[in-house]
């Protein structure tokens, strides 16, 4: 089992960043390939980003593509999701998960975290 915890949500206003970090906990020396997920209010959880086990390549999806970067350090056991240039459609709450292999899809995310709340204002 692996146990996930977000932090580093907040208000921000538009243009703004914030730095998202989720701590696993568990079965930690498993080697997980890591994303970041999202759900705005009345939308279906749509995939963020996602790094690879060995941190050696990085997805995003196209919205986030060149403000959103995502990292890893697994001496920390930490995974983070740093956003520049925010924007109120970039408001939801965010979820990190692991996988045994990178993925764009959800269904192959088998732990996840609770959540932390990210509001933009214009």
């Amino acid at each position: 089992q692996v146990q996930l915890v977000e932090s580093g949500g907040g208000l921000v206003q538009a243009g703004g960043s914030l730095r998202l970090s989720c701590a696993a906990s568990g079965r930690t020396n498993s080697r997980f390939a890591m994303g970041w997920f999202r759900q705005a209010p009345g939308k279906e959880r749509e995939f963020v980003a996602a790094i690879t086990w060995s941190g050696d390549n990085t997805f995003y999806t196209n919205s986030v593509k060149g403000r959103f970067a995502i990292s890893r350090d697994d001496a920390k056991n930490t995974l983070y999701l740093r956003m520049n240039s925010l924007r109120p459609e970039d408001t939801a709450v965010y979820y990190c998960a692991a996988a045994p292999r990178r993925s764009y899809s959800q269904i192959d995310y088998n732990y996840w975290g609770q959540g932390t709340q990210v509001t933009v204002s214009s």
